[in-house]
């Protein structure tokens, strides 16, 4: 008989109405659920390969419900307070998850165990969560309705979290205030829990009591919750910290030192503004060489303006469309006083049309062909950038050039990933180019590599702009010699949309520097 709790014999708690705990039901599925998506894209953010990273998040989240409601089982008494005590948990771990996870990542040691310990601990309180809540609605609701109604709010709840999360709550609130924006409404749901089940949970003052507690921690973190990121992001990142912003598509770090300002996107760098110059001139101009009527460019990638401010030192280019997903980029390079002053405003440029948009979206539906594609990508670290560095990707490119027409993509190190730089130099033979790869020193990355595609053989001209810094007529031939350290590997397979290789053996090869 246990403690009663669903019984309506003599001096038995009085019926619960179900509208209210089917309300409750909804509310814990999306706040589980939007704790999921948090720590999920945070680790996406951090360690790259979204698609591993969501895998298990989603693997491990799962798992501990099924644990959670293993667990239900030895609650034999005080139903309801147990509840209550599950729900102001799941409160503090949940909305603090996000604060949590950005300060472990400072340590490598201890990022692994903190982020799976936060999310089995969230998936077992709420997998207890809601048998507990069957449970008090058994004497009430007849059980093949309450299982069917129970799991139908469940659902609801998560379709809601996972509508919400991307459109709303991660590109108006970030990862941070999120988090604790959903241990707040876990909070409330406790309190609420606390009337709703006031003749079952007995005395309610330490309820109220910790249930306040956790209340007043996370409203704190919530006012300082870019402090907290920015502390958070001052221990991973060695130089100040000037910009910060998580986006839809990624989490933006600008960091400052005596040389200069660097450019981060989701933790990898993109630029140092010391010795960009080299990388930039490296991309631009050896395409301009080998395209010398080059009047339409597409420049896809770069939304910080710096290949285009290489570009617009031909004064023969008419037009620039430069597409870029992430507009927040793309509105930091126009507004932000440190990125106008390195890119000379070029995004500006009435010659300059930009585009926030995906490119293999976009690059499908575009009917204007081009003389010179500049591909600058960030490095393939997840199946969600890998996909631009596929044979069918290059396909879509060649259709949009111009028969006499240059493409010059940005294929990370053939010194330390060179089997990955090879591959792309593979993938792009594949799509039906012709292929000149070369490289040159840039510091802050070392030896760097890129491949001229064209659908002739490339002919390299020595023609390039005055005033460059890194590059000369004399240095142009030199650039397109490999030792034998980065020579070409023949036995590399093709990195394709439906196996994309390149992410995989990329991973492996920078894991050796790590």
């Amino acid at each position: 008989m246990g403690n009663g709790e669903g019984s309506a014999g003599p001096g038995a708690a009085p019926a619960l109405r179900p509208g209210p705990v089917y309300l409750a039901v909804l509310l814990i599925a999306s706040c589980g659920l939007v704790y999921e998506l948090v720590a999920g894209t945070l680790a996406s953010y951090l360690l790259g390969d979204s698609v591993t990273q969501f895998s298990l998040v989603i693997g491990v989240y799962l798992s501990s419900l099924g644990l959670g409601a293993f667990l239900s089982r030895y609650v034999e008494r005080g139903v309801a307070r147990r509840f209550v005590e599950a729900e102001i948990a799941v409160a503090l771990v949940g909305g603090l998850s996000a604060p949590m996870l950005f300060f472990a990542f400072s340590s490598p040691r201890w990022f692994p165990p903190v982020f799976y310990g936060v999310i089995v601990a969230i998936g077992a309180l709420v997998g207890l969560e809601i048998p507990l809540l069957m449970r008090l609605l058994k004497g009430t609701v007849i059980f093949r309705d309450l299982v069917a109604q129970v799991l139908t709010f469940d659902y609801l709840g998560s379709l809601a979290a996972s509508i919400l999360f991307p459109l709303v709550l991660l590109p108006r609130l970030g990862l941070t205030r999120t988090s604790v924006l959903f241990g707040l409404l876990n909070a409330a749901v406790a309190f609420w829990s606390i009337r709703l089940f006031r003749d079952r949970v007995g005395p309610p003052g330490g309820l109220f009591a910790r249930a306040g507690i956790v209340t007043a921690i996370l409203l704190a973190a919530f006012v300082v919750a870019d402090r907290l990121t920015a502390v958070a992001e001052e221990n991973q990142y060695a130089d100040e910290v000037v910009v910060a912003r998580t986006t839809p598509y990624q989490r933006i770090v600008v960091t400052r030192n005596r040389a200069g300002f660097q450019l981060f996107l989701n933790g990898h760098l993109q630029f140092s503004s010391v010795d960009e110059y080299r990388y930039h001139e490296a991309l631009v101009h050896p395409a301009f060489a080998a395209a010398p009527r080059a009047r339409r460019v597409a420049v896809l990638g770069g939304g910080d303006g710096l290949a285009v401010r290489e570009i617009l030192k031909h004064p023969e280019v008419e037009s620039v469309t430069l597409v870029d997903l992430d507009p927040a980029m793309t509105h930091l390079a126009t507004t932000h006083p440190l990125f106008l002053a390195l890119n000379g405003g070029s995004l500006r440029s009435p010659k300059v049309r930009v585009v926030n948009e995906d490119a293999m979206i976009w690059i499908e539906k575009e009917p204007d062909l081009f003389d010179v594609v500049l591909i600058d990508f960030p490095d393939p670290t997840s199946y969600a950038v890998g996909k631009l560095y596929t044979s069918r990707f290059y396909s879509l490119v060649k259709r949009k050039l111009d028969p006499e027409g240059v493409v010059c993509v940005q294929s990370t190190s053939p010194l330390f990933a060179r089997r990955s730089f090879w591959i792309v130099d593979a993938t792009l033979r594949a799509a039906g180019f012709s292929t000149r790869p070369y490289h040159i020193a840039v510091p802050s990355f070392g030896d760097w590599g890129f491949i001229l595609a064209s659908a002739k053989p490339v002919e390299v001209r020595p023609r390039l702009p005055e005033g460059l810094r890194a590059l000369s007529t004399e240095l142009l031939p030199s650039l397109f010699v490999f030792g034998p350290d980065v020579a070409r590997i023949d036995d590399v397979p093709v990195n394709r949309l439906n196996d994309q290789v390149l992410v995989r053996t990329y991973e492996g090869e920078w894991k050796r520097f790590d």
